[in-house]
């Protein structure tokens, strides 16, 4: 089982220096709005990825007034003590530390504590566009399999460079066409593998996904899930060589796995446009536990699971029956908030678990 006992937070967000300990499976943070609970929340996620879920600029995580931050924290892993810690110095270094060891690369950290959040932004994966729902489906393959992660990295710097010289191609900076042979093959590689990855893993998720969604709303209100690509249909080679001119004219690359989906259906009609407020709740959340789900398998334990203000964007019986699920033995460490105390302890004394409160004051 994978839990987190202690953590540690030193200038991060508006934690000058706090410690907070954590001795149940089941954690419930209450407070006021603005006293931190989503903050306690995200640097948590942060020693699991090594950046924030909310900002992707680590100075927006810096407490006000300060020029750096450290977040350290004790995690327990099969009766294993394992120690992280993450640092962003002064000069705008960042380090990562796992017992002491500084990673060379930080991507060697991701998937050794796995962990999903659920929060209200999450909303965006449904009702926004497509790099949304890549967001969601890579951040749990780059957790489940390293290889993964080293090919979207290498094919996100490839895609930056050929939009590069499109652009020089474009205003005429550069007229060497044959610049984008090479590209191009480059890219095939990583980008064939992440594809056929991609492929794998939403026929194993898009069911369990509708699954969920059926348990959690008590219907599945004609729910359709697909995966789609251009390479279903159309050679990587092919489809990179015929998108040229348009890619010139408009100075990126219009095809490709950056421009991957999930094509959400209900009832044969787009999803985010009829769909009620609480189908959208529903789906969202069956999306994130069947992350959970497909984490725990590959694993061999459960991920830690982030909920944030979850019982403002619920009702109660879906409440309950998200939590039944998530709190059951053996299903892992938990941490929850809310602004009232009696709610959480309410919801949690249903399920008769073992958990603990922490109140956050101003």
């Amino acid at each position: 089982m994978l839990s987190l006992r202690n953590i540690t937070l030193t200038q991060y967000k508006n934690y000058l220096q706090e410690s907070f300990s954590f001795d149940q499976p089941i954690i419930g943070i209450y407070g006021n709005n603005g006293v931190g609970k989503t903050n306690l929340l995200d640097a948590i996620y942060y020693l699991s990825f090594t950046r924030s879920y909310f900002f992707k600029s680590d100075l927006q995580n810096v407490h006000h007034g300060k020029s750096g931050f450290r977040i350290e924290g004790n995690f327990t892993t099969d009766m294993t003590d394992q120690h992280v810690v993450c640092i962003l110095r002064e000069t705008g270094r960042k380090e990562v530390l796992l017992n002491d060891e500084l990673y060379p690369r930080l991507s060697g950290h991701i998937g050794k504590f796995p962990c999903v959040i659920i929060t209200p932004d999450d909303a965006r994966i449904i009702t926004e566009g497509s790099d949304e729902r890549r967001r969601y489906s890579d951040a749990l393959l780059c957790q489940m399999d390293t290889v993964y992660l080293q090919h979207l990295i290498e094919y996100n710097r490839l895609l930056q460079q050929r939009n590069q010289l499109l652009r020089s191609l474009s205003e005429r900076i550069s007229t060497d066409r044959g610049l984008l042979d090479v590209y191009d093959a480059q890219l095939q590689r990583p980008g064939t593998y992440i594809f056929v990855k991609r492929q794998h893993f939403f026929r194993e998720i898009l069911p369990s996904i509708r699954s969920i969604y059926q348990y959690i709303s008590g219907n599945d209100d004609g729910l359709e899930l697909s995966y789609h690509s251009d390479l279903l249909t159309t050679p990587y080679a092919e489809l990179l060589y015929k998108s040229r001119d348009r890619d010139i004219m408009m100075q990126r690359t219009l095809a490709g796995i950056h421009r991957d989906d999930i094509d959400i259906r209900l009832q044969n009609q787009p999803f985010k446009n009829i769909a009620s407020q609480g189908q959208r709740k529903s789906l969202l959340f069956a999306m994130k536990l069947a992350e959970y789900d497909m984490l725990k398998t590959v694993k061999g334990f459960a991920p830690i699971i982030l909920l944030d203000d979850v019982f403002e964007k619920l009702d109660a019986l879906r409440m309950h029956q998200l939590l039944e699920r998530v709190c059951a033995p053996g299903n892992g460490q938990l941490f929850i908030t809310d602004t009232h105390e009696s709610r959480i302890r309410e919801h949690l004394e249903k399920l008769s678990v073992d958990y603990a409160l922490i109140g956050l004051k101003q």
